[in-house]
């Protein structure tokens, strides 16, 4: 068995393509060598801002031979009177083998001519060989260049490349244009750290590999450490030991610690200050400054506070022998930074946050809908029909108004202008600097949540409407435009937008009826614009169809056809109740997989969904529960009739609850109950024929069933539901 590596050496790589390119090739490696039967015992891939690699442990050092059987012309054109035609001696030269091989077999599609081949197992470095271009050509990723005067892409030029089967260099080459990169067993040390050995004649300076397996010990000893994993760890607990020393605790974030370990070979930890005075600032903007734009790491005093120390840490890729040299030029640039900021700071808190809002004017939110401040109108005229529906009132009322009148406000201060990410943040500190209830001031900090998925929701109820509100506006406004969310491309997160609306509505249990919502929405909207599409309302209601339906399938677990017979299938009533009421939608979707789940729904599924098909064939609206008005009992000529006719009475009241309070397990409790009763009328000694040569008799037994599939109907459509047992 032998061992493989390969070593791709550039020039400094992107942090965000040297992480993504090693899990192309966790997956694009072990594909290509299974395609070519090569099994091995490992794959490793590793990678740093100046090279990936891949090292495969247990590679054979051939493929086993193999056969393959190949299916050639139809018999009656190879052969004629017994003898070969050129068709068959075509098909024998192009498969290499004699006439004999060939052999006649019987198909589906008559008689055909077919041949066992024989194919010898290929040398292992021949197939790598061939391999390990197109391991480089298919890596993907943003903003790949060319070099040289050649046609090669990548992200960075390509300056070397180590290439080992066991101690032997597999020769391959790299051409683009007039540069050219051959394989060879030497690789680069640390750029600092490293001193490589003079070159012999003729030779090349660098850390020379004697064995493919030697190469993470090698490259350790020049101080690279190219085990990605390793390199993470090992910040953190530099991070964490360095807070520590300064009486404190690292400020770690995965994002920041996942780019600082693509940044770095072998990492430092590099403890810098800046000046006391810049607490003043709000820990939020200290924190954006040394985190988003320096990609350095916080001290706090507590963990569970964002109170700081004067304190940052930075990952150095130098030499830990010049910290304090590293150390002083860092703290330059973060003093200047703060200073910026709190510059910008003081300048902001000059007037207050309301005084900002007729710069909003300059703003465009989108060209062809205007200004950032005639967003505002519409979203407080928006949080004002939530308001109005929710029937909120008093101090409640006023603080969601203004709040939805302030919360864009920030977008024009200093502030914010530099530091975008600080959006809401700022508008938060400075609605409570102007004397603003704090009410108003966290909600406008909310309304952006969340701010991706898995974000925090907002928790306060003018936080909730104002959020709801503005994310309403955005999608009504771009869904007039036309500008729908095609596949990948959502450049104005409307997804994430329906997405937010749903869960906040869920989370915080909000009866809103947004059917309704959407339809006074789109009303006021038009009103103003009348050249907005006839089909916008449509649209909207089945995009949160959409965001709902995939919402329930992938966080909450909702079985698809569950899902399916709580929205409706092509069935309007169904969807427009889902619209009306998503707390309702949402409940039902769950105790359905519940009852799924312990087994419940087996004992009511078969009656229920017979009856719902059969029901299909008659005329009953889906909407009728009362039996007395669908049914004639003196039309009855079975007990089996009178005992489903009795037991539907009965259901009445306990479907009328069940659908006040939603208590839908005291409907299916009354279900299970008739099911044998429902039973009987099909199968038992009374059972009867439903599609009886009368046709008044047959309309009667299709009402009963439709009634029966009304019922149900208040918690699915059974029709939708799959059978699984």
């Amino acid at each position: 068995m032998a061992n493989f590596l390969l070593e791709i050496g550039t020039e400094e790589l992107p942090a965000s393509f040297v992480s993504g390119s090693a899990q192309q090739w966790q997956r694009l490696v072990p594909a290509s060598l299974a395609e070519e039967s090569l099994t091995n015992d490992s794959i490793n891939v590793y990678a740093t801002p100046r090279r990936l690699a891949v090292l495969v442990k247990g590679l054979p050092v051939k493929q086993l031979d193999r056969e393959e059987e190949v299916k050639g012309p139809p018999a009656s054109s190879a052969f004629k009177d017994g003898k070969p035609t050129k068709a068959a001696e075509g098909f024998a030269k192009k498969q290499g083998v004699e006439i004999d091989a060939l052999e006649v077999r019987a198909t589906d599609k008559g008689d055909f001519v077919f041949v066992l081949k024989k194919i010898p197992g290929r040398m292992s470095a021949d197939i790598l060989a061939e391999l390990v271009p197109q391991w480089i050509n298919k890596l993907e990723g943003k903003r790949f260049m060319r070099w040289a005067d050649g046609d090669l892409k990548f992200p960075r030029p390509i300056r070397s490349m180590v290439a080992l089967l066991d101690d032997t260099v597999l020769p391959i080459t790299l051409v683009s244009g007039s540069d050219t990169v051959k394989s060879d067993r030497i690789s680069q040390g640390h750029r600092v750290l490293y001193t490589p050995p003079t070159p012999q004649k003729g030779g090349t300076g660098g850390v020379s590999i004697p064995q493919a397996e030697d190469y993470v010990e090698c490259l350790r000893a020049a101080c690279v450490e190219v085990d990605r994993t390793q390199r993470k760890n090992l910040i953190k607990a530099q991070v964490e030991a360095a807070a520590t020393k300064q009486g404190g605790y690292a400020a770690i974030t995965e994002d920041l610690l996942e780019e600082v370990t693509d940044l770095v070979e072998w990492p430092n930890a590099v403890v810098g200050k800046f000046d006391e005075e810049f607490l003043i600032l709000p820990p939020e903007v200290i924190t954006t400054i040394i985190v988003t734009n320096l990609r350095y790491f916080p001290i706090l005093k507590s963990p569970d506070f964002p109170e700081l120390l004067p304190y940052f840490i930075t990952i150095s890729n130098g030499d830990p022998a010049k910290a304090a040299i590293i150390a002083a030029g860092n703290e330059r640039v973060v003093r200047a930074r703060l200073a910026d900021g709190q510059f910008f700071y003081k300048a902001d808190l000059v007037k207050p946050l309301e005084d900002y809002l007729p710069k909003l004017e300059t703003v465009t939110f989108q060209e062809d809908l205007g200004t950032v401040r005639a967003k505002v109108d519409r979203l407080c005229k928006i949080a004002s029909l939530i308001t109005n529906q929710l029937q909120i009132t008093g101090e409640e009322q006023a603080y969601i108004a203004r709040a939805a009148l302030l919360c864009k406000a920030d977008l024009v201060t200093q502030m914010v202008y530099e530091l975008p990410e600080m959006q809401g943040i700022m508008g938060q500190k400075y609605a409570l600097a102007s004397g603003e209830p704090e009410a108003v001031a966290t909600a406008i900090f909310e309304h952006y949540l969340p701010k991706g998925a898995g974000d925090n929701l907002p928790q306060t109820l003018t936080g909730q409407i104002v959020a709801i509100a503005d994310k309403l506006d955005t999608l009504v406004s771009i869904f007039s435009l036309g500008m729908l969310p095609t596949g990948s491309s959502d450049p104005f997160a409307l997804r994430r937008a329906a997405n937010a609306i749903t869960n906040i509505i869920w989370a915080a249990q909000l009866p809103v009826n947004l059917h309704q919502l959407l339809a006074e929405i789109v009303a006021e909207f038009t009103a103003a614009r009348p050249e907005t599409p006839a089909e916008l309302l449509d649209q909207l209601y089945e995009f949160f169809l959409q965001r709902i339906r995939t919402l329930l399938q992938e966080e909450k677990n909702v079985d698809y056809d569950l899902v399916n017979a709580v929205l409706g299938e092509n069935d309007p009533e169904y969807t427009e109740r889902a619209l009306r009421d998503l707390l309702d939608a949402l409940e039902r979707a769950l105790f359905l997989q519940e009852i799924r789940n312990n087994k419940t729904l087996d004992l009511i599924y078969e009656t229920v969904n017979r009856s719902t098909r059969l029901a299909a064939q008659g005329d009953l609206d889906k909407v009728e529960l009362e039996p007395k008005t669908a049914v004639k009992p003196e039309l009855f000529q079975k007990s089996s009739e009178q005992a489903f006719y009795d037991a539907v009475v009965q259901l009445v009241p306990q479907t009328l609850l069940s659908k006040q309070t939603r208590n839908y397990q005291q409907l299916v409790d009354s279900l299970t109950e008739i099911a044998p009763t429902v039973s009987n009328f099909f199968d038992g000694p009374e059972s009867v024929l439903v599609m009886d040569p009368d046709p008044e008799i047959k309309q009667n037994r299709l009402n009963l069933l439709g009634l029966l599939r009304n019922h149900a109907r208040v918690l699915a459509d059974f029709g939708a539901i799959v059978n699984r047992f």
